[in-house]
Order: structure tokens, then C-alpha cells, then sequence
């Protein structure tokens, strides 16, 4: 199973059908197959083999979504990774994931030139540019892709369980966590889906969000496994959003509650622009009972939501069952389990809540080269979320806290210890908690609570400023830091950050 092979199937008996469109860049399938074949053979020509790591530092472009399905096509392994990342978390996770390549821009140059050099798996021929203008020391990805063969790649046999990507749940300073998807589980992302959101070859998908991170796929796989048309926004306006829904008659689209909340606010937000949707999808975080109420009243019968790990587990809630089920997240899809366990182990009743733990088939072999944690995440065959919950009487899942202390802020998943890590390092900081705190843009935001060691002077404002000069990526930078005489705790000396994040929501 080789989940390249849909473009080859589509360019076969759906040839002229558009398949992506980005910006004024409209391909049918048999001109986008023709595309990722020509980068497919560019990439042997190079001498990438199988299972060997190809880096993406990309916003979202055609180019982006050409590497994705040209590595599929000759079983190597893409790794995305997204532009926000600084050059220290850059440089770990390239190392990290055993990168031989990296196809990225010219406005990653600089920070290539800077960590190249302490890169030895990745060799100075196998720096690729999308916008190539004479750089020296990396080469033109288009010159490469115009001079090679645009004939479907023979010979390769790649399996169900042979890796199709690595997606890093955390760009930081802490442990690299690579989250292993293969060529089945990608492929069930797409049967699965596609059957979830009732689409059909017809069917129109539109994606604004980076496609770096793995709830692309969640849109993405279904689109093209049905070969129906993806229309990719290099980034979110609400206002141009709306005008594109209606110019190329959308009929899918995937929102994290930020954007929901901005497509309502915009001035041009009509039933007659939107009427072509027929999903409305929810996801990243939980979208706001008064969120989900507005969007219903004014596009109505249009809102599906999912709550999904990016190790393999989701729910759906249908759009016809939200009437009924309004604050749930659904049910899991056919072929998904699901279970709420106490901490012993035992499952619980209906009306109890416990960790959501689930298996099914998009269930991840493991993280890259860390059987500790995937030992400590899957037990038994079964994922442990570390997210709160429980079912009603007819099995619908209502989520009580999310994994953890996650932050999910613009749909992006930041992780509080990582922060943490960076936060006590600064000389002044003794103790240091991380948490997130809701923002009216981007859902949720990392805010800091540090305790001083003894006699230490800093203010709030320089430890904020420290902080963000440090940390790993954009999306990691704090909000706010607060200090405090100590952390309130519970009897076993465990930090309350559900606590400290109540108290200072009620402040504010």
C-alpha cells in the first residue's frame, strides 16, 4: 500500500479533474501527478533511498504538498517541520530525526548556514530551495524537478507498515517527541475520514492552517484519497476566507475555534457567501458552548467537531448529532475503541470521569527511536491520552481537562515543561509553572508562574522578556509571568496549576 499511488490512480480515470489549487496555481490530477513524479525521480537522482529522511522548513505552497506525495512515491520518510521554529530546536530536531535533506526557502538561508555545519547527515548537495536565486551551496528545486522524468516511479515495493512521515509534537529545548505514521495509517485517515464528513469526488476541501502539523492530515488525507479538489489558503484572513468559500464553491472546511471565532466577527460573513459549505469542523481545542450556538444559528446544520491525538485516537461528533450532544466530541469512527479508566486501570461507568484511553487503526507504531515513551503511552495496545473525561448513557465522550497541562494555542500543541525547562534556568527562578490561560485570538497562551530563590530580585517584565529570547519557538513565548511567594499544592506536594489558572482568569 502506497498512499503516493492515489495521484496515480486519479491522473488515470479522473485525469482532468482539479486537484489543488493554490493561489493562481490550478492542477488537475494529471498535471499534479506529473509534478510529484518529476521531484519523485529528482529525489532518486539525488540518491535518496528508501526510508530515508526528507526536512521540510515550508510555509504552506504547491512545493510543500509536491514533496509530501513525491516521498510517499519512493518510500522515504518526509519530516515537517514548522517556520517557527528557532535555530537551536532546528538543529536538534534535524539531528533528532536523521534528516538527509531539506527542501525550504530563502528565507530559512540564513538560519541553514548558521547550523549546517554541526548537520553531518544532511551533505552540502542536499540543500534544496524552492525560490533558488543563485545561493550559493544550495540547489534549485525547480531545475532539479524540469530535467527529471514525469513517468510514475518503478521498482520501489513499499508496505502497509513502512513509515510515510515523523510529525514532532514539540520544536523545543525539551525531548523531541517524532510521532511514527505509516503508509496504512495514513491511509485509513483517508478511508475513515472521508466516510466521517460524507464527502464524495465532488467535494471541495479548503485548508488555511500550516500543513506542517498533523491535523492537516485530518482534512488533507480524506480529500485526496477520494480525489476531490484541495484548495490550500497560504495562511488565514477571515475576510478573504469568506470570499473564497464562495468563489470556488467550498464545501469542506477545518477550523480551529480561533478562526470560527473570527469568521464571525468579519464584516462579510453572509449565508449567501457560505451557503456551499457542508462542513464546518471543529478542532485543536474546545470551541465555546456561545461559539458553537452563533455558528449554528447562522449556518446552520453545518457543524461536525473532533477531538483526535496525533499518536491515533479521535471522536466525531456528526453534525446531525449536535442537537442532541452539544457540549460532547462524539463518538469514536467505525473500527475505534474507546475506553475511560480509573487509575488503576478499571474502566468506569457512564457518568465517571477517568483518562480517555483508545485504540484503532490509525494508531501510531511508536515515537522515532523512543520506545520508553511509547512504552509509557500505549499499554497493552491501548493509547493513554492523559485527557480527562467521560461518556453519557449512549457512549457520546465529554472532555473534563485536556492532555494533561497541554496548551493548544491557535491549534498549535505547546507543551508547559518544556517552557519550564527554559524558565528555571534563568538565575533568579527556583520553581517554575507553566500553564495556559485563555486568549480572545488564539484560544489558549502560555502564561508563567515562577517562585524566586531566596533574596533574588527580577521583575516580571525582565523575566518575560529572558524567556522568549530563549525558548524553542514562537508559539512557546509567554504571555505573562507572575511571581509568587510559593505554588499552592495538594497533600502529595504536586503543583496546582488548574489553581493558579483559575485564580488569575478570575482576576482578570
Amino acid at each position: 500500500m502506497n498512499i503516493g499511488s492515489l495521484f496515480s490512480r486519479h491522473a488515470k480515470y479522473r485525469p482532468d479533474h482539479l486537484a489543488v489549487v493554490f493561489g493562481d496555481q490550478r492542477l488537475t490530477h494529471k498535471q499534479f501527478n506529473r509534478n510529484i513524479n518529476r521531484l519523485a525521480h529528482a529525489l532518486l537522482d539525488a540518491g535518496i533511498n528508501k526510508g530515508d529522511k526528507i526536512a521540510t522548513v515550508l510555509p504552506n505552497c504547491l512545493e510543500l504538498l509536491e514533496v509530501y506525495w513525491a516521498v510517499a512515491k519512493i518510500g522515504a520518510v518526509v519530516v515537517p517541520f514548522s517556520t517557527l521554529l528557532l535555530e537551536t530546536a532546528m538543529k536538534s530536531l534535524l539531528r533528532d530525526a536523521d534528516a538527509v535533506m531539506v527542501v525550504t526557502n530563502s528565507s530559512f538561508v540564513s538560519m541553514m548556514d548558521n547550523i549546517r555545519s554541526e548537520l553531518p547527515g544532511i551533505s552540502d548537495d542536499r540543500y534544496l530551495l524552492t525560490d533558488w536565486s543563485g545561493q550559493e551551496g544550495y540547489r534549485d528545486y525547480h531545475s532539479l524537478t524540469a530535467a527529471a522524468s514525469d513517468k510514475d516511479p518503478e521498482g520501489i515495493l513499499i508496505n502497509d507498515h513502512d513509515t510515510f512521515n515523523i510529525m514532532y509534537s514539540s520544536g523545543t529545548t525539551g525531548m523531541p517527541k517524532g510521532i511514527v505514521h505509516t503508509h496504512y495509517i495514513r491511509s485509513m485517515y483517508g478511508t475513515i475520514f472521508a466516510g466521517s464528513y460524507r464527502m464524495t469526488p465532488e467535494s471541495v476541501t479548503m485548508h488555511a492552517g500550516a500543513i506542517v502539523f498533523n491535523g492537516a492530515f485530518v482534512d488533507l488525507m480524506p480529500t485526496i484519497f477520494i480525489g476531490a479538489t484541495y484548495v490550500l489558503l497560504s495562511h488565514f484572513d477571515p475576510l478573504e476566507y469568506i470570499e473564497t468559500v464562495a468563489r470556488e464553491k467550498v464545501t469542506h472546511v477545518m477550523l480551529v475555534p480561533a478562526q470560527i471565532i473570527a469568521l464571525l466577527d468579519a464584516p462579510n460573513f453572509a449565508f449567501e457567501k457560505l451557503k456551499s459549505l457542508e462542513m464546518i469542523l471543529a478542532l485543536g481545542a474546545p470551541l465555546l458552548k456561545e461559539h458553537k450556538e452563533e455558528l449554528n444559528r447562522r449556518l446552520p446544520g453545518r457543524f461536525y467537531e473532533l477531538y483526535g491525538l496525533t499518536e491515533g485516537f479521535v471522536t466525531i461528533l456528526d453534525k446531525y448529532d449536535y442537537a442532541a450532544k452539544p457540549l460532547s466530541v462524539g463518538v469514536p469512527p467505525p473500527f475505534f475503541e474507546m475506553r475511560i479508566l480509573d487509575e488503576n486501570g478499571n474502566e468506569l461507568p457512564a457518568g465517571e470521569v477517568g483518562e480517555i484511553c483508545g485504540l484503532g487503526p490509525i494508531l501510531t507504531p511508536g515515537y522515532y527511536k523512543r520506545p520508553d515513551l511509547t512504552k509509557e503511552a500505549i499499554k497493552d495496545g491501548w493509547l493513554h491520552s492523559g485527557d480527562m473525561g467521560y461518556v453519557d448513557e449512549d457512549g457520546f465522550l465529554y472532555l473534563v481537562d485536556r492532555k494533561k497541562d497541554m496548551i493548544i494555542s491557535g491549534g498549535v500543541n505547546v507543551y508547559p515543561r518544556d517552557i519550564e525547562e527554559v524558565v528555571v534556568q534563568h538565575p533568579a527562578v527556583r520553581e517554575a509553572a507553566v500553564f495556559g490561560v485563555a486568549h480572545e485570538k488564539w484560544g489558549e497562551t502560555p502564561m508563567a508562574a515562577v517562585v524566586l530563590t531566596q533574596s533574588a530580585q527580577a521583575t516580571p517584565e525582565e523575566l518575560k522578556q529572558w524567556i522568549n529570547e530563549r525558548v524553542g519557538a514562537k508559539f512557546q513565548r509567554v504571555h505573562e509571568v507572575i511571581i509568587m511567594a510559593d505554588f499552592p499544592r495538594n497533600v502529595a506536594g504536586k503543583t496546582l496549576k488548574r489553581v493558579m489558572r483559575d485564580n488569575y482568569q478570575k482576576k482578570s
